[in-house]
């Protein structure tokens, strides 16, 4: 193997028409510098992505480019020892996909900081069953069960259910016992949610209540937000005296129209979580407790709330997504066909 070597990516160009994406041969030399070469053998489709992949400079500054912020795979080459080829690692966030190419090539380089060892009792396909997204609302759960919350304190909201984060989190809340209410625009899915757990569905109006009232019916004993906006708003100022909620999206919003008083009257707590820049210790942490105690009550779900597309079929995907037609997590395989 060698700088020359090719293999495929998908490269999203900027054209006189707007922003083409399609299936490229590229080499390794066209990577950048990094510690460890990774064969990329899945990935998955996040939100991120789809906005990078249609030309969004928020996310990605500079084109061409290749998206993708999970990778997981096999590495091929390493310069540092705690690294040695064929080991099976995973790759989420930092700048992967957003500025550097990302998991929708068949290789990735990057910095040994970005790289953690797959958990022994995960496949490299249920760490893209998870990905980002499931990254993302591990840390949601966990923050709630870190602040205390039970159970029997009372129903959890998750907005934004049918997304990556959004079922993750109902299907984690549920298997731990909390009564789940799902938040979706889309009456199409509610058997899908109820299928994962939740015991209630709410439509964005019913969840967002009315915009004026600085609070409302105290409902929710925790919650965990993906889109923001109104509904973050709504449902921060549905929440019980003493309650938490975790925000994680903006899907819908990135703007927060509040009073002070869910906080200064009911003593709720905000607490935002971030996946992109998230430490590796606490990376370590979580992905333990993925493959750890909650494996068990994930590994049926993550089949059932999931689904794999190749490379091909990417771009339709993206737009699907950027349609609100998707859900669940969607995985990118990338593996070398027999």
């Amino acid at each position: 193997m060698n700088d020359q070597t090719k293999f495929k990516a998908l490269v999203v160009r900027e054209q006189a028409e707007g922003f083409q994406q399609k299936i490229e041969e590229r080499c390794l030399a066209d990577l950048p510098p990094g510690d460890v070469l990774i064969r990329v053998q899945f990935s998955s489709l996040n939100y991120k992505d789809a906005l990078s992949a249609s030309g969004n400079r928020g996310v990605t500054k500079k084109y061409p480019h290749t998206p993708g912020i999970d990778a997981a795979g096999v590495v091929a080459f390493s310069t540092v020892p705690q690294f040695s080829a064929g080991d099976e690692v995973i790759c989420m966030c930092y700048d992967l996909g957003m500025n550097t190419p990302g998991g929708f090539g068949e290789y990735i380089r990057v910095p040994a900081s970005w790289v953690l060892s797959k958990p022994e009792q995960l496949s490299l396909l249920e760490t893209m069953q998870i990905g980002t997204a499931g990254f993302t609302a591990a840390q949601c759960v966990d923050k709630l069960l870190a602040f205390g919350l039970r159970p029997e304190q009372g129903p959890v909201l998750v907005t934004g259910a049918t997304g990556g984060v959004g079922s993750l989190a109902v299907a984690l809340l549920a298997k731990l016992g909390f009564a789940v209410t799902a938040v979706t625009g889309k009456e199409s899915e509610h058997d899908f949610l109820q299928q994962l757990g939740c015991t209630a569905v709410l439509n964005r109006q019913q969840a967002t209540g009315r915009v004026s009232a600085a609070l409302l019916r105290e409902r929710w004993a925790g919650v965990v937000d993906t889109v923001g906006g109104e509904i973050l708003a709504g449902a921060i100022k549905a929440t019980r005296y003493g309650g938490i909620v975790t925000c994680c999206g903006n899907a819908a919003s990135g703007d927060l129209a509040l009073t002070v008083y869910p906080f200064i009257l009911r003593g709720v707590s905000l607490v935002g979580i971030d996946s992109a820049e998230c430490p590796l210790t606490r990376r370590k942490e979580i992905w333990d407790k993925l493959a750890g105690t909650w494996h068990p009550l994930l590994q049926d779900v993550l089949v059932k709330l999931s689904q794999q597309i190749t490379l091909e079929q990417l771009s339709q995907t993206v737009d699907a997504m950027l349609a609100g037609q998707t859900r669940g997590r969607i995985v990118v395989d990338l593996r070398e066909k027999a």
